[in-house]
């Protein structure tokens, strides 16, 4: 189990998410009895990240052996494909939610930068660098 995270959309509900020894997305979820555990696919290179933007509505995000990011969410009644927001990325992602039209997630690029996309209630914005590097370590110039 790797990178396990947790979220909640709801009173009495609680979601788990992991990379499995599989390479995959593993979900298990407690509503007043923990469920069996659900594989969700993917080529995980990365634990998950998750964020509930409202009751019954989740996204998770997991960067892949190809070093982008990809995200899968939960509409209510089923889940999403997995959908490619690219990217040139390493590590752990993290994503929080300020709304239903508002996400956001942020991951460390393969230059050693912060990079960061959101969802703005239509659309994913393109990426943006974040000032400074990871850390406070600058990468090296090429």
């Amino acid at each position: 189990m790797d990178g396990l995270k947790a979220v909640s959309w709801g009173v009495d509900r609680i979601d788990l998410f992991w990379r499995g020894a599989d390479g995959g997305l593993w979900h298990r979820w407690w509503d007043g009895a923990w469920s069996a555990d659900e594989s969700l696919g993917g080529d995980l290179a990365s634990g998950p990240a998750v964020a509930a933007w409202a009751v019954d509505q989740m996204e998770v995000f997991a960067i892949f052996a190809d070093g982008q990011l990809y995200d899968r969410y939960w509409d209510g009644t089923h889940w999403h494909a997995w959908d490619s927001l690219g990217g040139e990325l390493t590590g752990q992602p993290t994503a929080s939610a300020w709304s239903a039209d508002r996400l956001d997630v942020f991951a460390a690029g393969r230059d050693g930068r912060l990079w960061h996309r959101w969802w703005d209630g239509t659309r994913w914005v393109d990426w943006e660098r974040l000032e400074g590097a990871i850390g406070g370590v600058r990468p090296a110039v090429q």
